[in-house]
């Protein structure tokens, strides 16, 4: 990092980082050495084993420290980074990856799933970036990543809460990459296709019930239907991808999205 801290002085907030994608990208900073602050919903127990899980695979040298907030709450988010922030110094990098999902016709969607879906996925986006810029912008030194995903790019039916927000983070990172184009912050972001996560593991779950396949089959014909590919992308592809963007080799990208999607915004 240009700024020149030691690895142990880095620290990372990572939403939604108890599971998936963000305790990939988790894990991976804890063994280049940075400080990261875990976040997700869960019970303590929950929690605790997420906790052992990531010492059995990093060590106990770098433990990470696990905060609390429900990110529908625009206080709690903006919250969230303060708390990261007076527990462990300072926020030098945020991963915005916390999402949820929930399909249905536009006529159909429920209001409440709407709500919360844009809560989670953008507004919380917004809020967090808003709390953590300050200190990035005082330190000159800052890196944001949202994981965004390639419907942030395309549409696909029945997504249209999701589609939305993810449109939205994708222009967010625009604009505050814009808005800090000549200081040492950047921000970008990630559009993943298929991923194996929770979110698609119920889409393809979802499909074996509608269409009566297996396992395997339903996850041939969700990828056939958009990623020429014909593959996953892996989370610990994103990680890899999370970490060229903080290097010094991505610190002049900034305000990109960057599709993993194994061709489908090619088509």
């Amino acid at each position: 990092m240009s700024n020149h801290r030691s690895r142990h002085e880095r620290v990372a907030l990572v939403t939604g980082s108890t599971s998936g994608i963000g305790l990939a990208i988790a894990q991976a900073l804890i063994l280049d050495g940075w400080m990261v602050a875990l976040h997700g919903l869960g019970t303590a127990q929950e929690i605790d084993s997420v906790l052992m899980q990531v010492a059995s695979q990093v060590g106990s040298s770098n433990m990470p420290r696990h905060f609390h907030a429900d990110l529908r709450s625009p206080e709690q988010a903006r919250g969230l980074v303060s708390e990261v922030e007076s527990k462990l110094g300072r926020v030098d990098l945020l991963v915005n990856n916390a999402g949820i999902q929930h399909t249905s016709r536009v006529e159909d969607f429920p209001t409440s799933k709407w709500d919360e879906i844009m809560a989670i996925n953008l507004s919380a986006v917004f809020h967090a970036c808003a709390a953590a810029l300050p200190g990035m912008k005082r330190r000159n030194f800052g890196r944001i990543v949202n994981i965004a995903s390639i419907h942030g790019l395309v549409a696909s039916a029945e997504k249209a809460a999701y589609v939305s927000a993810k449109h939205g983070v994708v222009g967010l990172t625009k604009t505050i990459a814009l808005e800090n184009a000549r200081s040492n912050i950047t921000c970008n972001a990630i559009c993943p296709g298929w991923v194996r996560t929770p979110l698609v593991e119920a889409q393809v779950l979802h499909r074996m019930s509608a269409m009566g396949l297996d396992h395997e089959a339903a996850e041939r014909t969700l990828l056939a239907e958009k990623e020429p590919s014909q593959r996953f992308t892996t989370t610990e592809h994103i990680a890899s991808a999370v970490a060229f963007l903080i290097s010094e080799a991505g610190s002049n990208i900034t305000g990109t999205s960057l599709a993993m999607d194994g061709a489908w915004t090619a088509q």
